[in-house]
């Protein structure tokens, strides 16, 4: 049993490990530019550890891919979470998903291999899991309210969803010093004209 157990944690200390020095590679040089002997040499593991856990690198790239986008989510959330009605929580949840977007080992990794590499139907499928439910729950509690005009949410959030991951693109690849602020001045106006008057 202990031996059993101890074989386990070894195996996810592997896997941890080869995630962690994957994220490190693919942020630092880009997808393309990283080979599996680069990624095997840096975790300290043979490619047969890495073929135990990922069947290409691709999977190693969507499991980093996963846990970068799961933490923009968790970043969005808890700036949401930290405030107080309705209103408050969305905004603060989208100026959080803009400013995480402008790390730029997040821009690298989910903004600019994640398309490229996975497609846009299967990243687009990882962002809606990792953090779009949480944008339709916002605006659900918003019609319930009566702050913005009842309408359907599915549509209303792809449309924010899609226009916020535009604009965290455009900020991977702005040289622009207030690109920023002027991108969030510009979706507070946006999000501004849904308010019911």
């Amino acid at each position: 049993m202990g031996g059993a157990l101890r074989r386990a944690e070894q195996r996810e200390q592997t896997r941890q490990a080869l995630v962690r020095e994957s994220r490190r590679l693919f942020a630092t040089v880009g997808y393309g530019a990283v080979g599996l002997s680069q990624i095997v040499a840096a975790a300290g593991v043979t490619k047969g550890a890495l073929y135990h856990h990922f069947d290409s690198k691709a999977a190693v790239f969507r499991a980093v891919l996963e846990q970068v986008q799961q933490e923009v989510a968790e970043q969005v959330v808890a700036a949401a979470e930290a405030q107080s009605g309705s209103w408050a929580r969305l905004t603060a949840g989208c100026r959080a998903f803009l400013t995480a977007s402008t790390a730029p080992e997040v821009q690298r990794i989910m903004l600019v291999d994640g398309p490229a590499v996975l497609g846009w139907a299967e990243w687009r499928a990882l962002d809606e899991a990792a953090s779009a439910h949480h944008l339709a729950e916002a605006l659900a509690d918003l019609v319930a309210d009566g702050t913005i005009a009842t309408q359907p949410v599915a549509p209303l959030a792809h449309l924010l969803s899609g226009a916020m991951n535009e604009a965290a693109l455009w900020l991977a690849t702005t040289t622009s010093p207030y690109a920023l602020e002027q991108t969030w001045a510009a979706l507070a106006r946006l999000l501004d004209g849904l308010r019911t008057a």
